[in-house]
């Protein structure tokens, strides 16, 4: 079941026959392993830029994933997909339902985060003054909850909000 990996990598076969190992020993449910191989699959066609064959294997793993934590992934990395083709709206539904599940990830708060901005840089370009002011607070409100939860992540959004006045001080919160 596992795909044909194009590169030799070997950091990628590594992955892949540890994996393996992993499933086999551990008590799992057929169905819990065949999620797994799909989400390998899946990273493994997204890290070499086969996003349509990524995306096919995340919606297949996420039909038989049913552990919460696990979802929040498969979801993250479909988010991920759809904000790097500029399918923004679509990526910040995947990147909510996997804050849904798990709101411990700071990578999914900071990549919509990151979407709000550019947004928000957008309309300043079209002049869309009070869009820009919704946006950028947006951003700031994710960051921000990004960072609390990293606090040493995020040093460029740490600027940002520093040099924006929007600065954010975990003191604040206790």
């Amino acid at each position: 079941m596992p795909r044909p990996q194009k590169n030799d990598n070997f950091i990628d076969k590594t992955f892949t026959i540890l994996a393996d190992i992993i499933l086999k020993v551990l008590p799992t449910s057929q169905e819990e392993k065949k999620a797994f191989y799909y989400y390998r699959d899946g990273m493994s066609a997204q890290s070499e830029g086969e996003y349509a064959e990524a995306l096919e294997n995340y919606y297949e793993a996420l039909q038989l994933e049913e552990d919460p934590y696990d979802r929040s992934y498969i979801l993250y990395n479909i988010a991920l997909i759809y904000g790097s083709n500029g399918e923004h709206t679509k990526a910040l539904e995947y990147y909510h339902q996997a804050l849904e599940l798990n709101n411990k990830l700071p990578q999914a708060l900071n990549n919509i985060a990151v979407i709000y901005h550019y947004q928000g840089l957008k309309a300043v370009e079209n002049k869309r003054e009070k869009i820009s002011k919704r946006m950028f607070a947006k951003a700031a409100e994710y960051w921000k909850e990004a960072i609390e939860l990293a606090p040493n992540n995020y040093i460029e959004a740490q600027n940002w909000l520093k040099t924006t006045g929007r600065e954010y001080n975990l003191e604040e919160k206790y």
